[in-house]
């Protein structure tokens, strides 16, 4: 499927930092639900991803990743998740997260 610019543009992909992460024993799937810092702009908000094969909770604090910041939010199990933080599947299908390279500032778009 081709999309447009404009298309593209619609996704508001944003940095946050992993500021607390807890274990999600509750959800169908191993999951760490994750409150993400993407500054004064949009704040902190709430998601929880399938990562347990390649961190830890305490390991993603401090940690940058990329984030869709304008999906409706989504209730996953007792969970309301606010964002999409990216990730692609390593060779095993196990999610890796996608963040810079280098520190940035917080809520910095993608383009």
């Amino acid at each position: 499927m081709t999309i447009t610019f404009d298309d593209f543009l619609k996704v508001d992909i944003r940095v946050g930092r992993i500021t607390r992460a807890e274990p999600f024993p509750e959800a169908r799937k191993p999951a760490i639900k994750l409150w993400v810092d993407f500054g004064a702009e949009i704040g902190e908000k709430k998601s929880s991803a399938q990562i347990t094969r390649h961190y830890t909770p305490d390991g993603l604090i401090g940690r940058q990743v990329l984030a869709v910041v304008n999906f409706p939010p989504r209730q996953i199990g007792k969970v309301m998740s606010e964002v999409l933080v990216l990730g692609v599947p390593d060779e095993d299908g196990e999610v890796v997260l996608i963040g810079p390279g280098h520190d940035v500032p917080l809520g910095g778009r993608l383009f």
